[in-house]
C-alpha cells in the first residue's frame, strides 16, 4: 500500500489484504504481529486515535487492570517480557497505555494500523469468496479473511435519562472519557452506577470533589486489591520464572499462574473457612478470594460462606450501618456479577463529602437543567459521570453492518441469541473470526491470556486454510448450536445464571438472556480448540 495513504488515512480502492482486523486493542496488536509473521499481508482498523482499545477509551480517574501486571500483559516475546518495568502490582490505564504503545512500537505494528477510522461495513462476496469492507474514512477495501477484534467491553450502553439534553453542567460516560481528563476540584458530582467502573471512579473523584452523591441501583461484591508499587527484587523474581509463570497461566482455568486451588469447600468448618477467607482478603485481589475453594462458584453453601464474610467486612468498615446496609449485596450469588476489585471504595463512604442514593427506593424521575430529581429530592450537581457499562461480548460486532452469505446479517442471525462454534466463527458468515466473542472464555478470567491462545488458534486455522487451498472456511450449523448448548449446560452447572448482569445481557433491553462467556476455563477450552484442529478442522467445512 502506498505510504502516503496511511499518513493521509486516504484509500486507494484496489487496496486488497489477506486479513482485515476491526480494533488494535491487545487483540489486535497480538493478531498483526503473528499473523505478519506468518506472511499474511494485514490492515488493523482501530476507531481510536491511538493503539490500546479499551485501555485508549477508559481513561476515566482510578481506571486499572484487576489482574496484576505482570500477567496482565503478553507472553509471546521473551525480550518483551525482560524488558518492559511494570511499577505497580495493578497497573494503571496511563502506564498499561505506554506498554501497548511500546508494543506497536517493538515489533513495527502502526505502519499496518489505520487510526482513527471505524469498520462501517464487512459484506462477504460469494462470487469472490472475500470481505468489501467499507470505512468510516470513505475507503472500500477488499480482504479475504476479516477478524472482529472489537473487545468485549467496547461498546458503551448510553444514557437515556429523560431531560438529559437539558442538562446545564457537563456530563461524561465512563468509556469515552476526554483526552485532556476532567477538573473535578471543588465540584458537586454525582456518579451513576456502582460497578466495576464506579468503584473505582468514586475513591478518586471524592478526594477531589466538594461533593460526591452516588446513586446507585444494585450494590457488589468488592475485594481490596491491596495495590503497591513493585520493589526491583519483585521484578527481577517474576522475570526469572517468567517461563514456568506462563506456563502455569496456559494451565489454569482463570488464565492466571495463582498456587493450585484447594479441595472443595462444602463441609468445611465454617472458622475454618473464614479462616481461609480472610488470608485472601489480606492478600487482596479476585483470585485470592475466588481460589480459596474449588466450589465457590458452583456450591450455593460455600459461596454462602464467602458472601456473608465480604458483607461482614462492608459492616465491619463502613461506620454508618445504613449506608452500610445499602452497599451490601444479599439478592444474588458472589461472583455472579463481576467481582470487583477496588482502593477504598468502602472506606470512602465514610468521608463526609459522599453521599449514598439507592435508587431502588429512590428512583431518578429526570435529569434537570441544575442535576438530578429523584422521586424525593433535587441534587444539585456540576458534573454526571455515568459508569453504566456495556453491552459486552455481542455489541461492538452488532454496530458494525456485517452481511454474510445471502445478504444474512449479523443482527437477525443473533436474534435469538449469539452463538459461535467455539467463540471463534458463525455459520453463514465464511472466512470471519471473532476474537472473545460469545462462548469463549472471554472475560472471565485474565483476557490478555485468554486472547493470546484464540490468537494462536485463529493463527493456526488460517495455515491451514492456505495450505489446504481452500477458497472459504465457515462454522457448521451443527457445530456452531452444539457448542452454544454446550455453553449454557456448563453455565448450568455454576451460579453465575443466578445474577442479572451482563454475564447473561440482563443489562441490555431487549437482548436474549442466555449466558454469554464460557464458564469451563481456560484448559478446557483449550482442550477442545486442540482437539478440533486434530480432526482437521472439525465443526468447519472448507470450500476449494
Amino acid at each position: 500500500m502506498p505510504q502516503d495513504a496511511h499518513a493521509t488515512g486516504s484509500a486507494d480502492p484496489a487496496e486488497v489484504y489477506d486479513v482485515i482486523v476491526a480494533g488494535a486493542g491487545f487483540s489486535g496488536l497480538f493478531l498483526l504481529h503473528r499473523l505478519r509473521s506468518a506472511g499474511f499481508k494485514v490492515l488493523v482498523i482501530e476507531s481510536g486515535g491511538g493503539v490500546g482499545g479499551t485501555w485508549y477509551w477508559n481513561r476515566y480517574p482510578g481506571a486499572r487492570c484487576d489482574v496484576e501486571s505482570v500477567d496482565y500483559s503478553f507472553s509471546f516475546d521473551e525480550g518483551l517480557q525482560q524488558e518492559w518495568v511494570w511499577t505497580e502490582r495493578y497497573a494503571g490505564q496511563a502506564e498499561i497505555r505506554r506498554y501497548l504503545d511500546h508494543v506497536a512500537d517493538r515489533f513495527d505494528l502502526r505502519r499496518d494500523i489505520r487510526l482513527n477510522t471505524r469498520v462501517d461495513a464487512a459484506h462477504f462476496r460469494s462470487d469472490t469468496a472475500d470481505w468489501l469492507v467499507h470505512t468510516s474514512d470513505g475507503a472500500t477495501l477488499i480482504s479475504r479473511f476479516c477478524i472482529m477484534a472489537t473487545g468485549p467491553l467496547s461498546s458503551i450502553k448510553p444514557p437515556d435519562f429523560e431531560g438529559l439534553a437539558d442538562f446545564a453542567g457537563q456530563w461524561y460516560h465512563s468509556a469515552r472519557w476526554p483526552q485532556e481528563g476532567v477538573d473535578f476540584t471543588g465540584k458537586r458530582v454525582a456518579v451513576i452506577g456502582t460497578g466495576s467502573t464506579g468503584v473505582q471512579i468514586i475513591p478518586t473523584v471524592a478526594k477531589l470533589a466538594e461533593h460526591v452523591t452516588v446513586l446507585q441501583r444494585t450494590p457488589n461484591y468488592s475485594i481490596p486489591a491491596r495495590n503497591r508499587p513493585m520493589s526491583k527484587e519483585e521484578l527481577d523474581e517474576v522475570k526469572a520464572t517468567y517461563a514456568d509463570r506462563r506456563v502455569r497461566a496456559r494451565m489454569a482455568a482463570s488464565g492466571v499462574p495463582n498456587p493450585p486451588v484447594l479441595e472443595p469447600g462444602e463441609g468445611v468448618p465454617e472458622d475454618e473457612k473464614r479462616a481461609h477467607f480472610e488470608r485472601g482478603w489480606a492478600i487482596g485481589g479476585v483470585v485470592g478470594i475466588l481460589r480459596a475453594y474449588s466450589d465457590i462458584i458452583t456450591s450455593t453453601e460455600v459461596n454462602e460462606s464467602l458472601a456473608r464474610f465480604v458483607r461482614d467486612k462492608i459492616a465491619d468498615t463502613v461506620h454508618d450501618p445504613v449506608t452500610a446496609e445499602k452497599l451490601t449485596p444479599r439478592d444474588y450469588p458472589l461472583g455472579a456479577k463481576r467481582l470487583c476489585v477496588d482502593s477504598n471504595y468502602f472506606e470512602t463512604y465514610n468521608r463526609p463529602n459522599v453521599t449514598l442514593i439507592d435508587v431502588n427506593a429512590d428512583p431518578i424521575v429526570r435529569i434537570t437543567p441544575r442535576g438530578i430529581q429523584t422521586a424525593t429530592g433535587h441534587i444539585d450537581v456540576d458534573i454526571i459521570v455515568f459508569a453504566i457499562g456495556f453491552d459486552a461480548i455481542t455489541g461492538a460486532v452488532k454496530e458494525i453492518d456485517i452481511r454474510g452469505r445471502e445478504g444474512l446479517t449479523i443482527q437477525d442471525h443473533w436474534r435469538e441469541g449469539p452463538k459461535a462454534h467455539l467463540g471463534l466463527a458463525v455459520n453463514g458468515f465464511p472466512n470471519m473470526f471473532l476474537m472473545t466473542g460469545p462462548g469463549s472464555p472471554a472475560v472471565l478470567g485474565n483476557v490478555v491470556t485468554f486472547l493470546e491462545q484464540q490468537v494462536e488458534m485463529i493463527a493456526t486455522i488460517l495455515e491451514m486454510v492456505r495450505s489446504d487451498g481452500a477458497r472459504t472456511i465457515e462454522a457448521e450449523q451443527e457445530a456452531e448450536n452444539t457448542w452454544a448448548a454446550h455453553v449454557q449446560e456448563i453455565a448450568s452447572q455454576t451460579l453465575f445464571m443466578k445474577g442479572k448482569s451482563w454475564f447473561i445481557g440482563a443489562n441490555i433491553e431487549g437482548k436474549p438472556v442466555g449466558f454469554l462467556p464460557y464458564a469451563g476455563g481456560l484448559v478446557r477450552y483449550h482442550a477442545e480448540c486442540e482437539a478440533m484442529v486434530e480432526a482437521g478442522l472439525r465443526g468447519f467445512s472448507l470450500t476449494k
